[in-house]
């Protein structure tokens, strides 16, 4: 008589099989359709930030001036636009006079630079190959087949202005009820989680919006401080277009290192290019350096006591991936995405799978070990 067990054996191996083959094929799809709609989920990501930044103002409106909700969030929306209105008002002139002339005196500079890598070329006859009259030559030619390309295809980017506009107002639409009705989202999201999970998916929401909160409110901050220190400080040294620099040294802080450091070589090098030479232009690195060194470590500290931690070597890598994936709109929400993976990664793996205790739970515990630590010597032996 044949032993069953075998086709048993093989049933009870398909039956474990399966849902395991089903999660990884599901997986796969989930992220290949994540992958298909990635801009789509951007603008979503933006319009999150923007609900988090409204929600936070309407919040602090209410708490300060006693305001109904209604007419928090409308007072915050009305300080938005005119807070918006204000600065363009007040620096968009001046930033594109500014802008206007060092477009216009870009071939000038173009030419200072070939005169001084000419005279490198002299003093150090090997760099011939690299940055000879042939390669500046193939440079200058690459440029000017960019320029007309871009002018060829100028019907595809009106196109293309349009659906950024368009993009523009979903973004400030979505962001505008995201903030109106925070719990209605919040409540969904809850709804469509296991019972046994609800009271986890409300503490990670809650700390979602918390980190996100102090993202966007400590960003700010230190991008308002580096562009106002940058453009004063260039302003005190006489750099030209002071102005339109230090305004793309605040926008550029949003981009950690990478914004750093754009922001700090590309004055100095408009300046060595034209009458400042290579004194002007190591004392506008100086002020780069001291200035983003102020903005890390006393700056940044002060603001972000209670705001959000994140490592460098995360952060520079979450630029490198979101950027890769999305493009340079991706730059933008690097930073934010990589404090919301981090979350949820203490908060459902760490906290819920592994079963640690809170971050709160365990600095407490340690407090009073440490006084205790530190009072014991202090007893009477």
């Amino acid at each position: 008589m044949a032993d069953p067990r075998p086709d048993t054996a093989a049933k009870v191996r398909l039956v474990q099989l399966t849902p395991g083959l089903a999660g990884v094929i599901a997986l796969f799809l989930l992220l290949w359709f994540a992958r298909s709609i990635a801009s789509i989920l951007l603008l979503f990501f933006l319009a999150i930030l923007l609900g988090v930044y409204l929600d936070a103002l309407r919040e602090g409106l209410a708490r300060r001036f006693r305001l109904t909700p209604g007419v928090a969030i409308t007072v915050a929306v009305v300080l938005t636009f005119a807070g918006v209105y204000v600065i363009w008002a007040l620096l968009v002139p001046p930033v594109v006079e500014q802008t206007r002339q060092l477009i216009t005196r870009l071939p000038d500079f173009a030419v200072a630079w070939q005169h001084r890598v000419a005279r490198l070329v002299e003093r150090f006859p090997a760099l011939e190959p690299y940055v000879g009259a042939d390669r500046q030559a193939d440079l200058v030619n690459s440029a000017l087949a960019e320029a007309e390309g871009f002018l060829s295809g100028l019907i595809p980017h009106v196109f293309d202005i349009v659906h950024g506009f368009i993009n523009v107002v979903s973004v400030l639409v979505m962001g505008l009820y995201l903030a109106l009705h925070p719990r209605t989202y919040e409540g969904m999201l809850v709804a469509v989680t296991p019972p046994r999970y609800r009271d986890r998916a409300r503490a990670v929401l809650a700390d979602l919006a918390r980190t996100l909160r102090a993202w966007v409110i400590s960003q700010l901050l230190a991008m308002t401080v580096l562009g106002v220190l940058t453009a004063f400080l260039f302003w005190l040294v006489d750099v030209p277009y002071w102005l339109t620099f230090g305004i793309f040294a605040g926008v550029a802080a949003i981009v950690p290192f990478f914004g750093t450091l754009v922001s700090t070589v590309a004055p100095a090098l408009f300046v060595l290019g034209g009458a400042g030479g290579v004194s002007g232009a190591l004392i506008v690195l100086l002020i780069g350096v001291v200035v983003h060194l102020v903005e890390a470590n006393v700056v940044a500290p002060l603001i972000m006591q209670k705001g959000v931690h994140l490592p460098p070597v995360f952060s520079i890598l979450a630029v490198l991936v979101v950027g890769k994936l999305l493009g340079p709109a991706g730059l933008l929400v690097a930073v934010p995405m990589l404090a919301v993976v981090m979350v949820l990664v203490r908060k459902v793996l760490i906290e819920g799978i592994y079963g640690d205790p809170p971050r709160e739970h365990r600095a407490d515990a340690a407090a009073p070990a440490d006084g205790a630590a530190r009072a014991e010597p202090a007893t009477p032996a």
